[in-house]
């Protein structure tokens, strides 16, 4: 790994529709993110959960709240697009979320926790959608229209990369 902001790798668009094939794996990892976030934190202790997981990033509890929080607005945001002509959504500044008190500070069960009943809720929106409603879009105030298989595609991407800055400093520092 040469960048540790990106264990994962960039997220790459898709630069066309997803058809049921290519939207299965996504799903597949929008559903297996809580266990995968639950996993990469298990047994780590408050002084480990309060480590920065590179030199100028946020700490592993900070990257744990910060999941949920992102996951909830995507959520909106698709729930939006499904029941509104092309939304204009609000964007958040997630970098002062991460500094509020609750993401440093709550223990990161609350922020589990919550990251599992919301993908409850989600997977089960996301399974229902036909052809034409993974075609909708949202009007995104920095990125433009964004339609809801790329949208599935940033967030199955969004999961496996946070929980790789977790499993990736547990490499680097020996944590078992």
């Amino acid at each position: 790994m040469s960048d540790p902001r990106f264990p994962v790798g960039r997220f790459i668009p898709p630069t066309s529709p997803l058809g049921s094939a290519e939207r299965e794996p996504l799903l597949g990892d929008i559903a297996e993110a809580p266990a995968q976030l639950r996993a990469a934190v298990a047994g780590l202790s408050d002084s480990q959960l309060d480590t920065p997981y590179r030199d100028g990033g946020w700490t592993v509890r900070q990257v744990v709240h910060h999941v949920p929080d992102s996951h909830s607005n995507a959520y909106i945001r698709f729930r939006l697009a499904l029941t509104e002509d092309k939304p204009t959504i609000k964007a958040y500044r997630e970098d002062q979320w991460a500094e509020l008190a609750d993401a440093r500070t709550s223990p990161v069960e609350v922020s589990l926790a919550l990251l599992e009943m919301l993908h409850v809720r989600w997977t089960t929106l996301l399974r229902s959608l036909t052809e034409e409603q993974w075609r909708r879009s949202f009007l995104h105030p920095e990125l433009g229209e964004v339609a809801l298989y790329r949208n599935l595609a940033l967030y199955a991407w969004h999961g496996r990369h946070h929980a790789a800055h977790i499993t990736s400093l547990r490499s680097r520092m020996g944590w078992s």
